[in-house]
């Protein structure tokens, strides 16, 4: 499929008021497009509406307002094709404890409606690394396993969309490693892959593009290297090769500290100085310069800035 994979248009979602406590207003007219074979991270603090998203999107939550289409398929018309279109790998560990792996996937298989002949267990056993515990309980199996048994529940009916809602969190460097190889695989076959985490540099590393979301609200959508882009401040590590008896006057807006190290860390905006003009500075003043390096923003930082401020405007 060209084009996008899932549509979103004005999405709300309010739960009634309980108690003396007001109705939430989970989603505020969400506008959002995933687009087809994309790896695309959803991001936000705890509470920003992540989750009534994604479970919208898997059919576990009724909106409130607004059209959902997941694989052209309208929610509201086309019910049952749209939730077969997705697979969803839940943060919870919500296994059966007295089902072995084999049986997990062939009742999931059935649930969706896959005949049997075209199921493809051994095969999603084997991609998932549980083939030599494909007949034990899911009780006896480590944290671990059970997260790659979510991810294997999740591609049963072969879905064009997976959604992985914090699939690495707990986890040691190992499964990570293994789970990323296979989501990599997957999308280069073809499939669209919806990741929700915690862990930024992860975010940063698998996604081709991330939209922000807090309060209920989209905040930022853009390619992952134009979020990045838009933090305007850079570092300009200087080391000198003495050590500086004090520093030099700089510009206003220029914040100058020192490192362990001993290096000079010039953090500046690159829309009002340039770090010719900082290094001239430096010259003038009798610094002999030994070495010089920079520091980029990274996804981090644009998370904080955009959630902080969004928090004060609220």
């Amino acid at each position: 499929m060209t084009g996008n994979a899932i549509e979103i248009e004005g999405l709300t979602k309010t739960y009634a008021a309980q108690g003396n406590q007001p109705p939430k207003h989970a989603l505020k007219g969400v506008d959002l497009t995933i687009p087809a074979g994309s790896i695309f991270g959803l991001l936000g603090p705890n509470g920003a509406g992540k989750s009534t998203l994604i479970n919208i999107l898997a059919g576990l939550v009724r909106k409130t307002s607004g059209k959902v289409r997941i694989w052209g398929f309208d929610q509201d018309v086309n019910p049952r094709q749209s939730r077969a279109s997705i697979g969803v790998m839940p943060q919870e560990l919500n296994l059966d404890p007295f089902f072995t792996p084999r049986a997990a996937l062939e009742v999931q298989a059935g649930l969706y409606g896959v005949p049997k002949s075209q199921r493809a267990t051994d095969r999603i056993l084997k991609a998932i690394g549980l083939e030599d515990k494909a007949e034990a309980y899911a009780r006896s199996l480590s944290g671990g396993m059970r997260r790659r048994l979510l991810l294997g529940k999740a591609l049963v009916h072969r879905p064009q969309i997976l959604v992985l809602d914090e699939p690495t969190a707990g986890v040691d460097i190992e499964l990570r490693q293994m789970l990323w190889q296979n989501v990599r695989r997957l999308n280069e076959e073809g499939t669209t892959i919806i990741l929700t985490t915690h862990y930024l540099e992860e975010a940063e590393e698998m996604c081709d593009e991330i939209a922000i979301i807090n309060h209920g609200e989209v905040i930022a959508r853009d390619t992952t290297s134009a979020l990045i882009g838009r933090m305007d401040a850079k570092t300009l590590l200087i080391h000198p090769q003495d050590a500086l008896p004090a520093l030099p006057p700089f510009p206003a807006g220029v914040e100058a500290s020192h490192r362990r190290d001993g290096a000079l860390a010039l953090t500046y905006r690159r829309r009002e100085i340039s770090a010719g003009t900082l290094i001239e500075i430096l010259r003038n003043a009798g610094v002999v310069i030994r070495d010089i390096a920079t520091e980029e923003p990274d996804l981090e930082d644009v998370f904080v800035a955009l959630t902080s401020n969004k928090s004060e405007a609220a």
